[in-house]
């Protein structure tokens, strides 16, 4: 089937705790939809309560793809996400329905939608790195990062070694940054892009909000589970927003306040580097979140 045939993917993106959710399965409802999942934290089987994976009464019986496919010792594939997201789309949309790409995740979103080649590795390079890694820690390697290509360090989390490691191999390659590396996107499907954004303050309160459930919905008890099945061997899925200050917690590194206190902050952090990312793209339509019509907004957003 060509990309062109069969109906237009909806994308509903935004930072954390925008009720992207909540609006993909309205959407799904009124267009005859099912999502495919974009969060990619959601890939990963038993991290439900840190992600906000939608439970089954959350879904309204709409069809959720994409959803705890990978082992939280597994790390994440960019790749591999694409490849099984683009045939799920497919697979839809020959079918005549309506695929709601739904998440926060900016570059699987962009993996999916856009014409997008990855920079090559170096197998030699990556080894040296990662070998620097383990010797001195993410945080050094980001410092250098910084210092090197801000605008990729201002997209990954200190603690997030992998990544660090990444930027750092494409920028030695190519000897520019890493953004200088992905060319300029071209659309792999008709697509309408959907953003969802509230004012920061409210999104702090959100957040904070939203850290207090994870803890009263047993968010500790999941993550001492994970940690039973091999979550701290996980390159990609221990270092997931809150739980790594679980598992610090977990190992007497921090009291119980403090890894909730954190996990508020490096959240709120992240959220504003989401918000970041999303608005660079020129083809979203943002949209309010609180908008108390924000349904039909988002329905004439999409046209006929």
């Amino acid at each position: 089937m060509s990309t062109t045939d069969g109906p237009t993917v909806i994308a509903v993106v935004g930072p954390t705790a925008t009720g992207k959710t909540a609006l993909a399965v309205a959407l799904a409802h009124r267009l005859g939809g099912e999502v495919v999942n974009a969060d990619s934290m959601q890939l990963y089987r038993g991290m439900d309560v840190g992600t906000a994976k939608p439970t089954a009464a959350e879904r309204e019986g709409v069809p959720h793809h994409l959803m705890d496919l990978w082992h939280v010792r597994e790390p994440a594939s960019v790749a591999e996400y694409r490849t099984r997201a683009r045939a799920e789309i497919d697979r839809l949309r020959s079918a005549g329905v309506v695929p709601l790409l739904v998440g926060g995740s900016g570059l699987y979103v962009r993996a999916v939608l856009d014409e997008l080649e990855f920079p090559g590795t170096d197998p030699v390079l990556r080894a040296r790195l990662e070998a620097e890694l383990s010797a001195v820690g993410p945080a050094a390697l980001h410092e250098r990062l910084a210092a090197t290509d801000p605008q990729a360090a201002a997209a990954i989390l200190p603690g997030n070694g992998r990544r660090i490691v990444r930027a750092l191999e494409v920028g030695e390659l190519t000897g520019g940054p890493f953004a200088a590396a992905m060319p300029e996107p071209r659309p792999h499907y008709p697509a309408v892009t959907i953003g969802l954004d509230r004012e920061p303050a409210l999104l702090d309160e959100r957040v904070e909000l939203r850290v207090a459930r994870m803890w009263a919905a047993g968010f500790v008890a999941e993550v001492t589970a994970l940690a039973a099945d091999g979550l701290r061997e996980g390159p990609t899925a221990s270092r997931a927003l809150g739980y790594a200050q679980v598992l610090r917690q977990l190992d007497g590194a921090l009291t119980p306040d403090a890894a909730r206190e954190e996990t508020v902050r490096t959240t709120r952090r992240f959220v504003r580097r989401q918000r970041s990312w999303f608005r660079r793209d020129p083809a979203t339509t943002w949209l309010d979140a609180g908008d108390p019509d924000l349904e039909a907004h988002a329905l004439s957003t999409i046209g006929p």
